[in-house]
């Protein structure tokens, strides 16, 4: 198993509500009094305090740090260009967008960051989802023109990896004699989740890791199942399986509920209404699958609806979008619910928490340790 912490680049804090001016769209106060207690006391997301993150994460043996894409973000590319320079071997799971960079381009600068920092790369292709940040970007093709790009972009960005010159000629790239200054060694790994009947080839065709947001170990399954079909008919073997979930561990049980809890604690109805609109309006199967999680909770206010299967807790997703289930329990109860979904097939967990830095020592020093003996190792290069 690899394990993987999360750079926080829109902010940070100890609130749901801090720092996801994406989430809640243009407009909304998220420093609001309404948005509940502490809101206002966020962490900006500038280098000093992002590399304490990714030393921590370094230091407490996670293999790779995910750092995402979007308008409300920093620029993953340029930061964790920095980050390189003050860590040593921890990884970069850098999200890009094919709808806002040439594959030629970002095959280019994949092999310069590759070269540069002795292989410490890895792309998660984020097709995207939400019209209002797509048109932000100036994209404004329909979901399956989108993933129809992605799927050609995807061979572009092999072809100019490759040893000679590549020629394209596609619906929405053409390329002659595409070409990289040398190609990087080794080639960075491509992530690439999604769950719709759109997504679901392109990952099956190209992706080395699928990505799947948390859901109940079922539904994990079943999506496994499927991309494993779809690769074995495009003749390909099956590519490794990844998952995102944020984490709420703590010594004991009732400590990480009641740490769980507090993250909701004082959050206006009419707020949490306010998101739950943003994100319907996304495209994105996977954010429809998120919030249906929650459904129950929102007929009938119980937070004990919240837990949709033991330890997995969807109360995330009621103030974000994206990732909304949490791993929340002791030490060992995470740690035994990484190992079921292991046990699906999972090998790769990407995992976060709030606030960020505080919660890497959290995870890294009281559940990693209880898998040493399933990852084989601890961290990378050693």
């Amino acid at each position: 198993m690899k394990f993987y912490w999360f750079l926080p680049t829109g902010s940070d804090g100890r609130t749901l509500t801090t720092g996801v001016r994406g989430t809640h769209g243009p407009g909304h106060d998220t420093t609001a009094a309404a948005a509940g207690p502490g809101a206002g006391r966020h962490r900006s997301p500038d280098l000093r305090y992002l590399t304490q993150i990714a030393l921590a994460a370094e230091h407490t043996g996670f293999d790779a740090i995910l750092t995402p894409a979007g308008t409300f973000n920093e620029d993953p590319w340029i930061t964790c260009a920095a980050l390189a320079q003050a860590t040593e071997h921890l990884k970069f799971l850098v999200a890009l967008r094919p709808d806002s960079i040439s594959p030629v381009l970002a095959a280019q600068m994949a092999a310069t960051f590759q070269r540069q920092t002795g292989g410490r790369l890895l792309l998660n292709v984020v097709t995207g989802g939400n019209p209002a940040e797509q048109a932000r970007f100036g994209d404004h093709l329909d979901k399956a023109a989108r993933y129809a790009r992605t799927d050609e972009w995807l061979t572009v960005l092999r072809g100019a990896w490759a040893a000679e010159p590549f020629d394209h000629t596609g619906a929405h790239y053409d390329v002659t004699e595409a070409a990289v200054f040398s190609p990087p060694d080794p080639l960075p790994g491509v992530y690439f989740g999604g769950s719709s009947a759109e997504a679901a080839p392109v990952a099956a065709r190209h992706a080395d890791v699928y990505l799947t947001w948390g859901e109940p170990p079922a539904d994990v399954a079943a999506k496994l199942d499927r991309i494993r079909d779809l690769a074995a008919d495009a003749g390909r073997r099956p590519p490794r399986f990844g998952i995102r979930f944020h984490v709420v561990a703590r010594d004991t049980t009732e400590q990480a509920w009641a740490a769980a809890e507090r993250l909701l604690t004082g959050i206006d109805p009419a707020h949490v209404a306010r998101v739950q609109a943003t994100l319907a309006g996304s495209q994105s199967t996977g954010q429809a699958r998120q919030s249906s999680l929650h459904a129950a909770f929102r007929d009938s206010g119980r937070t004990s609806d919240l837990e949709v299967w033991p330890n997995v807790w969807a109360g995330v997703g009621l103030l974000r979008g994206g990732a909304g289930t949490a791993l929340v329990g002791s030490h060992r109860e995470v740690a035994d619910r990484i190992s079921e979904y292991a046990a699906l097939g999972i090998e790769e967990f990407i995992l976060s928490g709030f606030p960020h830095l505080e919660e890497t020592y959290e995870v890294g020093e009281g559940v990693l340790p209880l898998l040493g003996a399933d990852r084989g190792r601890v961290g990378v290069g050693r």
